[in-house]
């Protein structure tokens, strides 16, 4: 199996390390992110959710249009659009951009986030919403006919939409980790996406995947995020690293990014076990940024040559994760860097590992 690499496009530049600049939404940012990502070899990027941010299926639009092939990854919080117009929306979306979008599902975590929004349901709640929700956007895109739903937080009567994805449906990326997520991955999620754990972390959440997706009868594919830093020599690698904390402290004692409290979402606190476990786990997995931040969404890292790198992802390979999710803090600079260094050997040690598998 081949191995899908997905970026990042943010609406502005900035980054743990990198004080923010421009304009809300930078269009000259975004173009450059986004094209500097095609020109290297990404598969897709994600366009990210926030409840102050701006919206993610029109930022979604604009990559596509200033891109020929770079597919796309929408970031969307169930609950605060009607299932039967996100899904008219993201088939119509997939229509204009030739087949270039799918969708990641994020219920959210941040109590406080939510309730930006107006959302004040319980984490279960929130879950079972997501789950009938999906339910209806699957039977948007695919049903021939109107149909009615009596559900617990959606009712709709000849319901139907004649715009349909181009190839049937949207793939459906899915995140969270607590046994509520979990069960919604198992039902609905055609890729589930982990933060960048510890590969016994890894193997154990996939394994919890597999099972409540073969309830269902469906395999999921699997999705990793992370934050490689690369240099010549793993010494510069790793001070490189030093460099990236030492100017992160320095942020957060002038605007107070770290979080204050323990974080609500179990993705963040599983990458907070496996950063008191020590600040370089497995082969060179980097927790230390993870621990700065409470870590605050995808925080850890892989540090080291392009060459050993890559060699690092091969084995999250090898557990089943069949996408990677890098970004850099540098962002334009740090891809550049991946799609010339990273990417191309990461295929090819894929593409070697499938004719050993096939040989065998």
């Amino acid at each position: 199996m081949s191995i899908e690499f997905i970026g990042f496009v943010g609406n502005f530049r900035a980054s743990e390390t990198v004080v923010r600049s421009g304009p809300v939404v930078d269009l000259n940012y975004i173009e450059a992110l986004a094209k500097a990502q095609e020109y290297g070899g990404f598969d897709r990027v994600l366009l990210a959710f926030h409840s102050t941010s701006p919206e993610s299926i029109l930022v979604g639009q604009h990559v596509a249009s200033v891109t020929r092939d770079l597919k796309l990854m929408i970031a969307h919080r169930p609950g605060f659009t009607a299932p039967t117009i996100a899904a008219r929306q993201l088939a119509t979306l997939d229509h204009i951009t030739g087949g270039r979008v799918a969708v990641h599902i994020i219920t959210g975590g941040d109590d406080a986030e939510l309730a930006q929004d107006g959302d004040h349901l319980t984490k279960d709640e929130r879950y079972a919403r997501t789950s009938e929700y999906l339910d209806i956007v699957r039977q948007e895109w695919t049903s021939p006919a109107p149909f009615d739903h009596d559900g617990t937080y959606y009712k709709l009567r000849r319901a139907f939409s004649e715009v349909k994805p181009l190839s049937g449906s949207i793939p459906i990326y899915f995140g969270g980790a607590s046994e509520a997520a979990i069960k919604v991955a198992g039902r609905h999620a055609d890729i589930y996406a982990l933060w960048g754990e510890t590969h016994d972390q890894v193997r154990e959440l996939i394994a919890r995947v597999r099972n409540a997706a073969a309830a269902h009868g469906r395999k999921p594919r699997f999705s990793l995020s992370l934050r490689p830093i690369l240099a010549d020599t793993e010494e510069q690698a790793w001070a490189k690293a030093a460099a990236i904390l030492d100017t992160a402290k320095a942020r957060i004692e002038k605007t107070g990014f770290a979080r204050k409290q323990g974080p609500e979402n179990e993705g963040s606190r599983r990458l907070l076990e496996a950063a008191a476990k020590g600040t370089r786990l497995d082969k060179r997995l980097w927790t230390g940024l993870a621990a700065l931040t409470g870590a605050r969404g995808n925080s850890t890292s892989l540090v080291g040559t392009p060459d050993q790198v890559a060699d690092a992802i091969l084995d999250y390979y090898d557990l089943g994760v069949t996408s990677i999710l890098i970004r850099g803090f540098d962002p334009i600079t740090d891809a550049v860097q991946y799609g010339q260094e990273l990417i191309p050997r990461v295929r090819a040690l894929v593409a070697a590992r499938e004719a050993q598998r096939a040989v065998a």
